[in-house]
């Protein structure tokens, strides 16, 4: 019963946040036909459980518009939001949730979780950084994944892999 209670009491404690559009970005780089094709999503949303101090406790459960996909191509952008791509309609959410969150080297860590584009659900992991900011943090960080592993793009003469540069700005909640 204490143990419990101990359990409760550290969730409570666990600061809560809120990812904000303004300042925050996700960018992406894919090569098609062997040239680098930039774009970005916004509309962020979920919540960060997070203190450095208890990591065992800490929770990522973020998402993006899928409807928001830029690539400063509006032709892009209207093909990348239909059913072969992101097909947003159907998939308006991408989502990530962690798993597990630990220290790495350097005041780094590092994050494991499950990345859903399309209702396709994968393992990923990848290092960030917390950097405190007015009260909150913003969490940086990169990873790499296979387009395919998602069931966007078909055959597309783009790459399979693509790199994601994460930069996101919380407030407390």
């Amino acid at each position: 019963m204490v143990l419990a209670l101990m359990v409760f009491i550290t969730k409570i404690s666990m600061a809560q946040y809120k990812p904000v559009d303004k300042g925050s970005t996700l960018q992406f780089t894919i090569k098609n036909l062997g040239f680098d094709v930039d774009g970005s999503f916004s509309g962020f949303d979920g919540t960060v459980n997070f203190d450095p101090a208890n990591l065992a406790n800490a929770a990522f459960d973020v998402s993006i518009d899928a409807n928001t996909v830029n690539t400063n191509n509006s032709f892009r952008d209207g093909h990348l939001r239909d059913d072969s791509y992101f097909n947003v309609k159907k998939y308006p959410r991408i989502r990530f949730v962690s798993t597990k969150i630990t220290s790495g080297k350097n005041g780094a860590f590092s994050i494991s979780g499950k990345l859903t584009i399309k209702n396709q659900t994968k393992d990923i992991s990848f290092p960030f950084t917390a950097v405190p900011a007015n009260g909150a943090y913003v969490f940086k960080g990169t990873f790499k994944i296979n387009r395919k592993d998602f069931g966007v793009g078909g055959s597309s003469t783009i790459s399979d892999e693509l790199v994601v540069v994460l930069s996101v700005l919380t407030t407390k909640v």
